[in-house]
């Protein structure tokens, strides 16, 4: 077990069907009709064209092109390409992204051990086996998109970020952004969370401190009313007290009163050590903010996030998309997440919070009812472009009736808590704030329902939510199989055609 039995498993499914894929489907179909001719023109040097209604900067492209000149050797050999061109065919392009999906796996895999040391192999091959199986990134493993390395540069990112190699990070970071734009949310969001871990983490050093000093002042007030001999034995028991409980009775109980301790007692120890550190802070975490600085000089350069397409694209306060993004993550876990123990310890935490839970609740709800009847939006592509299962998800579900939009609320609401709930076991409460405000900055932008946009935000729980339920994740990994034998077989053996455009149509996410 290890990163090598992961990459090998991963691939045992990748490579049969990739080539089933490029016998069946020959032609470069949806977007792909835009990317592969883009990238083909990059192949042949031709880097200032640029098609217009290709929204994503070219970092795909030139990552292709780096994937083409490894393989163009070999193919020249093998007499398969005479030119450099002719390894920017379709079947070449799309297998950018069959690398990528075995990298991201192993990338899986180096974060569970990295993030949980306590997990042993055998699990966390499990658990990264299974994520590499999650439907939305699967699919679009064999098809030349730019999710899967959009997926595969920010989780190497993040682990950059885990090893503390923070140039490196934010230079993987500016990567990721020319991958995808919305990518430099998740930037931000991994600085923010290594700031977190620094001040926590200063907070408990302090606090260690503060008890070691405690205990030998009690020591010496006790040597000081004893005999030499009684003081003698009891610095020795005191000894031995202080070195097998300083790491774990005293750091549990400076975790257990910060866990319990309010969003605004850690906003103000945030705000107060960030301050006193400020120096160190800046200096750290200087690459990401050139990041950053590049990223906006770009907005002002072009004029807008997106590149092509603009109107189509036009950001829109689209507060929906979190309501479909927590009910669709906990469908996407629902075996971990439908289990009476998980129940039985949210009404638990929600009883003993009250009122507290109540206003809490109260006012989600509110709020999701406002998102829902004043920005929930229907984008002209999801309302004719029958290819997509969002298009039946939205006609036959959402719109089913003209209440339905409401009813579907209070689950949406259950779904976030049920999200915060898991998050909430391990993870600090502004790290939670942190995280809802980088999942809303990434989603509600996007006039367009597109679940694809969702599977970065959903790794990121998973990778931090500790699930340790193996009976979870093998029902997960089962019921992610059935959702791919099914799209993939919609997808190549039951395609249609339309009667306004010419061409073979195919069931897509």
């Amino acid at each position: 077990m290890g990163r090598a039995a992961v990459a090998a498993i991963v691939s045992l499914w990748i490579i049969p069907v990739s080539i089933i894929v490029n016998r069946i489907v020959l032609e470069p179909y949806m977007d792909e009709i835009f990317h592969i001719p883009q990238a083909q023109q990059y192949c042949i040097g031709n880097f200032r064209n640029w098609d217009p209604m290709i929204t994503t900067p070219p970092g795909l492209y030139v990552l292709s092109l780096v994937h083409a000149a490894v393989l163009y050797p070999v193919l020249f050999l093998a007499d398969q390409a005479s030119l450099f061109s002719d390894t920017c065919s379709t079947v070449i392009l799309r297998s950018t992204n069959c690398i990528l999906a075995v990298l991201c796996s192993v990338l899986f895999y180096e974060i569970f051990t990295m993030w949980r040391p306590t997990l042993d192999d055998r699990r966390a091959t499990l658990y990264s086996v299974i994520l590499s199986l999650y439907p939305l990134h699967w699919f679009f493993t064999f098809l030349y998109y730019t999710d899967v390395a959009s997926v595969a540069a920010v989780l190497s990112m993040h682990l950059a970020s885990l090893k503390k190699n923070y140039w490196l990070s934010a230079l993987l970071g500016a990567f990721a952004v020319s991958m995808r734009q919305t990518n430099i949310i998740w930037v931000l969001f991994i600085a923010c969370s290594e700031v977190i871990g620094i001040v926590f983490s200063t907070q408990r050093n302090n606090a260690r401190v503060g008890y070691l000093d405690s205990v030998s002042m009690e020591e010496s007030q006790q040597i000081g009313s004893s005999y030499l001999g009684t003081a003698s034995n009891l610095r020795k028991r005191k000894a031995i007290k202080v070195e097998d409980v300083a790491e774990d009775t005293v750091v549990a109980s400076v975790s257990t009163s910060t866990s319990s301790a309010g969003l605004l007692d850690e906003i103000k120890v945030i705000l107060s050590t960030s301050w006193s550190k400020k120096w160190e802070i800046l200096i750290t975490f200087s690459p990401f903010f050139m990041v950053l600085a590049a990223f906006l000089a770009f907005i002002w350069w072009n004029g807008s996030i997106v590149l092509g397409a603009k109107e189509a694209h036009s950001v829109s306060p689209h507060f929906a998309q979190l309501m479909y993004f927590g009910l669709i993550s906990v469908l996407a876990t629902a075996p971990v997440h439908f289990n009476m123990d998980g129940h039985a310890d949210l009404l638990k935490s929600f009883w003993k919070n009250r009122p507290l839970s109540f206003i809490l609740s109260f006012a989600a709800i509110i709020a999701s009812f406002i998102s829902i009847h004043f920005f929930s939006m229907a984008h002209p592509y999801l309302l004719a472009d029958n290819r997509h299962y969002t298009f039946y998800l939205w006609r036959k579900v959402i719109m089913a009736h003209q209440f339905m939009k409401y009813l579907l609320v209070p689950i949406y609401v259950c779904s976030w808590f049920s999200l915060f709930s898991m998050l909430g076991r391990v993870k600090r409460k502004i790290w939670l704030m942190v995280y809802f405000i980088a999942t809303a900055a990434v989603l509600v932008p996007a006039p367009l329902i597109e679940f694809r946009y969702y599977t970065i935000p959903f790794y990121f729980f998973m990778l931090n939510s500790h699930i340790t339920n193996d009976r979870g994740w093998l029902l997960m990994g089962l019921l992610y199989l059935l959702v791919n034998i099914f799209t993939m077989g919609m997808f190549l053996f039951h395609p249609f055609k339309w009667d306004h455009e010419p061409g073979i149509q195919r069931f897509i996410w």
